[in-house]
């Protein structure tokens, strides 16, 4: 059953709404992990979905696919917890390569260098290119979840990735003037 088909059917059984959560919330829930940490992310999820309940009577059924409409809410939902997200980034950007990569860590924990380039980066510029990383959309779906056109979509993640280049490339130099390998 369709994404679209379950939203229509709880309009009827609101008990039909419980599959399309069960379908997403694990994707919803990862991507919302990796940017604000997992007690957060557990609520921003939570809320996610209430929202989408709350609004399911405006979701367009000609989309089967609801996945982007739910990243466009957790998205949105995002915004409003700006700053703590920009405190995580920036405490992760703190860390020593000792502590990240200290026996018993996460992988929940950002690369140091790679949080920083994340900070450099405008909100919206980091939602785009964590939905197109961590959440694993395609360009068209990310246009659906953030109500742009696909062609604006192609030429922001370009400038995005571009503009992460730029500010890796520094990090990467340096690894490589040093001998460093990371072999």
């Amino acid at each position: 059953m369709s994404d679209a088909a379950l939203i229509e059917s709880s309009l009827i059984d609101p008990r039909s709404f419980e599959v399309l959560f069960d379908r997403h919330f694990r994707a919803i829930f990862r991507f919302l992990r990796g940017r604000v940490g997992p007690e957060l992310a557990e609520d921003l999820a939570s809320e996610t979905f209430l929202v989408a309940f709350r609004r399911r009577r405006s979701y367009d059924l000609s989309r089967d696919d609801a996945r982007p409409w739910l990243f466009g809410i957790a998205t949105n939902l995002l915004r409003e917890h700006r700053r703590s997200e920009e405190r995580h980034l920036r405490a992760y950007g703190r860390m020593t390569d000792e502590y990240a990569s200290a026996p018993g860590q996460t992988p929940e924990h950002l690369d140091p260098e790679l949080s920083a380039a994340l900070l450099e980066l405008s909100h919206d510029e980091r939602s785009l290119i964590l939905l197109l990383a961590w959440a694993d959309l395609t360009y068209e779906q990310l246009a659906d979840a953030l109500d742009v056109p696909v062609g604006t979509i192609r030429s922001r993640v370009s400038r995005v990735r571009s503009k992460l280049s730029a500010l890796l490339v520094p990090v990467n130099a340096s690894v490589e003037a040093s001998g460093s390998s990371l072999a």
